[in-house]
């Protein structure tokens, strides 16, 4: 696929100029660069009905994970009674947002992240070796990612931002079944989103929308990601 068609990169839109200047679209394109986690439901897009067979219109039924492509976790993901998707309200997906690259190439330490200036409820997004690599949009999972290190969450976690983004499928090293970051920040109620994109996006603050669906119960939705500013 032409990536150029896909349109990923800073866009202006007329009724937003007087707010923003710049919107990034941060997701993954679903059913060709988004990733299966190992032993996931795959995605997959079928016709129900199709103008040609009816005359009347086209219908498709969808199948995949609530973690499938760019994502949100919330705290029922590993904490039995966490909060879910559907109670929190819609302002908690509209948040300041901070993005970070990070030259590690094997996992976010906590080294490169004690130097910023970091604000308690701020949402932190990490651009790392998986974006630059296009290992974020390859659409075939790699056990060889950069991940978020257990002391690396633990300073988040005490950092009290309210959600962590990272460009890949998971923010736990592959293989690791104690998933420590995971659990790290969902039982400080810190929404994790996942398998975004930023390769494209300049380091630096912006307004991040990340609206899940509201689904009752849900321990995670898809997400349209944008960054804003």
């Amino acid at each position: 696929m032409n990536r150029a068609n896909i349109k990923r990169e800073k866009t202006s839109m007329n009724f937003n100029k007087k707010r923003y200047k710049d919107i990034y679209d941060i997701s993954v394109l679903l059913g060709s660069e988004s990733i299966v986690f190992p032993n996931d439901t795959p995605y997959s897009r079928d016709s129900v009905l199709t103008i040609e067979s009816s005359g009347i219109c086209n219908v498709s039924k969808l199948v995949l994970s609530t973690h499938y492509g760019t994502h949100i976790d919330a705290p029922y993901h590993f904490i039995q009674n966490g909060k879910s998707i559907d109670q929190y309200l819609v302002q908690e997906f509209i948040l300041p947002a901070q993005v970070i690259e990070i030259k590690d190439t094997e996992s976010i330490r906590r080294p490169e992240l004690e130097p910023l200036d970091i604000k308690q409820g701020d949402a932190l997004l990490f651009k790392t070796n998986n974006s630059a690599s296009g290992r974020s949009i390859g659409g075939i999972f790699s056990e060889d990612f950069v991940y978020l290190s257990t002391e690396a969450a633990d300073f988040c976690a005490k950092k009290r931002v309210s959600l962590l983004g990272i460009d890949y499928a998971t923010i736990d090293k592959y293989g690791d079944m104690n998933f420590p970051a995971h659990r790290t920040l969902l039982k400080k109620g810190i929404l994790i989103l996942e398998g975004v994109y930023l390769k494209d996006v300049p380091v630096g603050q912006y307004t991040l929308f990340c609206l899940p669906l509201k689904i009752k119960g849900g321990e995670a939705s898809p997400v349209r990601a944008i960054l804003a500013r």
